[in-house]
């Protein structure tokens, strides 16, 4: 387990540094052209090694106890699907523990927003893929889809 994983802590703590700045700068911020291109590099070169993020463009990390749910081979994004084996591991995936185990685990760790794994995630927006999570975000493009409710 890398030393990130041990401590999700930490990274809830930039997590929050990184919304905070983000929000203050929104007014600047737009999706597409340069700035969309500059995030998706950063959102890359940060997240996947961090977090083997999938790039779906609606980041739940600090919802998911900064693991990435897309790293599920069924992509659930609200649990466990039933199938974990009892060791822990994927159904799927038997040599890979089971997302949703580490999920939860390392959310228990986390203060600030670790209650927020019991909240319902909408569906994944597929025509988000490979943009830039904290872009869509700031401009309300990773909103739920209209009439959509938990």
């Amino acid at each position: 387990m890398a030393f990130w994983q041990r401590y999700p802590r930490l990274l809830e703590i930039a997590y929050a540094g990184t919304d905070r700045l983000l929000a203050f700068l929104r007014p600047w911020l737009r999706p597409g052209g340069r700035t969309e291109r500059l995030f998706v590099v950063g959102e890359r070169l940060s997240k996947g090694p961090l977090f083997n993020c999938q790039m779906c463009g609606q980041c739940v990390l600090h919802s998911t106890g900064m693991t990435c749910p897309m790293n599920c081979p069924k992509n659930m994004r609200n649990g466990p699907c039933g199938g974990v084996r009892p060791n822990g591991h994927c159904e799927i995936r038997p040599e890979m523990t089971c997302v949703w185990l580490q999920a939860w685990e390392r959310s228990s760790r986390m203060p600030l927003y670790g209650s927020d794994i019991h909240q319902v995630l909408p569906p994944l927006d597929r025509r988000r893929q490979g943009s830039s999570a904290w872009l869509n975000e700031l401009n309300g493009l990773a909103e739920p889809p209209p009439g959509w409710t938990p």
